[in-house]
């Protein structure tokens, strides 16, 4: 969430920051709703001033009465006490009338900032879809083939790895089931990311609860915009985690963090779920675009004015992960209009697959600088200062289920069987898996 005096003081940055991100704003709304709650709390303030007032006058009044003991003129002054308690009940009538009425407005302006997405840092490049996404940089090259190279739901159905007519019996359509080696190698990956991001990278594993509430969902950004994408749990506060960065955020949600153990870098390997409502017609086939997939995710709280030098080290922590693998990749640096929501700066990586000769997106890194933070009331207390909210930073360290499908088609052979990274053969006990699933050398 932005800041709302920010907001109010520089609707000119609002508009801009709309333009560049391709989406409409209704600011003339926000205007006539700011203006009308700030002007019944001035009338409000003016209320209650005058019932203070005449609340003390109300006082003299009656010490006044008590004080002639009697006759006309402490009749006087009774009445006088009497009227000024009806027009007193008035007043508080009025205000408590307006109280609701701005309480009405705060719901409507607390609604709108709620919708309003994040404002893209300075250096971000402008653009109006993914095809002004710039570059960055790459790593390796593809591998060469002798033959024609096959995507990876043949490759994995050809090796008894992955059955995915097991899965659509079991849940119905985009769900995966992994068998034998196939599913070892899924939980070897997840295993490599743990380690090393643990041991190498100084981040704390988390296990997490995969069911959250919608405070936690609303605090991240989730809700209420991508309510559609998610599940919900049917008659509760409780929906299906759509990725673990809402789990890692919420560890701190309205907490006061100690300066001194900033930053705070945690991770988790979590299964997500992911309704996939406005992707229809996308990646159907295979493995790449699933309701479950899991995924370790990578999580900082930081210092604000470090928050930028932590989204390249966030960065680097999830692309060594494919360098490691010796998979072909490239980091992506996208433009206004493709990045997420809550996002103020963000990379994608994407891993190289041959049998369609493109990249995919395998992990998508952001700094989202104090906009969760603000929506979850993560604030920090520097030594001798006022306490400010914190920057946070996501990523993917990687995503399981996408490695999976890169490493089965950048390592496969021409008789089905398929290479096991060097990195990836302690946790799988073998060199490779064979054409019919079984493990080898």
């Amino acid at each position: 969430m932005l800041d709302l005096g920010y907001v109010r003081e520089h609707l000119d940055a609002i508009e801009k920051m709309a333009r560049d991100r391709g989406i409409t704003l209704d600011l003339t709304k926000f205007v006539e709703i700011d203006t009308k709650r700030r002007g019944l709390i001035r009338v409000v303030e003016v209320l209650s001033a005058t019932l203070n007032k005449e609340s003390k006058t109300i006082g003299i009044l009656m010490g006044g009465a008590q004080a002639m003991g009697g006759g006309p003129a402490a009749e006087v002054n009774k009445a006088l006490v009497e009227q000024k308690k009806a027009a007193m009940k008035g007043i508080s009538d009025d205000i408590k009338a307006r109280r609701t009425e701005i309480a009405g407005l705060d719901e409507e302006l607390r609604q709108f900032m709620m919708t309003m997405p994040n404002i893209p840092h300075a250096s971000v490049p402008v653009g109006k879809s993914a095809a002004d996404n710039v570059e960055a940089r790459r790593w390796g090259a593809p591998p060469k083939f002798d033959f024609a190279p096959r995507p990876h739901w043949e490759v994995g159905e050809r090796a008894g790895i992955l059955d995915l007519p097991a899965a659509v019996k079991i849940a119905g359509a985009r769900f995966a089931v992994y068998k034998g080696l196939g599913a070892r190698l899924e939980r070897a990956i997840a295993n490599f990311f743990l380690d090393v991001h643990t041991r190498e990278h100084g981040y704390t594993e988390i296990l997490p609860p995969f069911i959250v509430n919608t405070a936690s969902l609303t605090g991240v950004g989730q809700l209420p915009k991508f309510a559609a994408d998610m599940f919900h749990l049917e008659g509760t506060d409780l929906w299906l985690t759509p990725t673990a960065e809402v789990e890692l955020m919420s560890l701190y949600r309205d907490e006061t963090l100690d300066a001194d153990s900033l930053p705070i870098k945690v991770c988790a390997w979590t299964a997500c779920f992911r309704s996939e409502a406005g992707a229809a017609g996308k990646d159907t086939r295979g493995i790449k675009r699933q309701h479950q997939f899991q995924k370790v995710e990578l999580f900082k709280f930081t210092r604000p004015e470090k928050s930028y030098d932590e989204l390249e080290m966030l960065v680097r922590n999830a692309a060594k992960m494919l360098e490691r693998l010796g998979l072909h990749h490239r980091v992506v640096q996208l433009c206004t209009a493709d990045m997420g929501f809550a996002s103020a700066k963000t990379y994608d990586i994407e891993v190289w697959l041959p049998s369609s000769g493109e990249f995919m997106e395998i992990s998508s890194c952001s700094n989202c600088e104090a906009f969760q933070a603000r929506r979850s009331g993560i604030r920090f207390k520097p030594k001798g200062g006022k306490s400010e909210f914190v920057h946070t930073l996501n990523g993917s360290g990687l995503a399981v289920g996408r490695t999976w499908i890169a490493i089965v088609e950048n390592y496969q052979q021409a008789d089905g069987s398929i290479v096991i990274p060097e990195a990836l053969r302690p946790y799988m006990g073998f060199e490779r898996i064979g054409p019919n699933g079984e493990g080898k050398g």
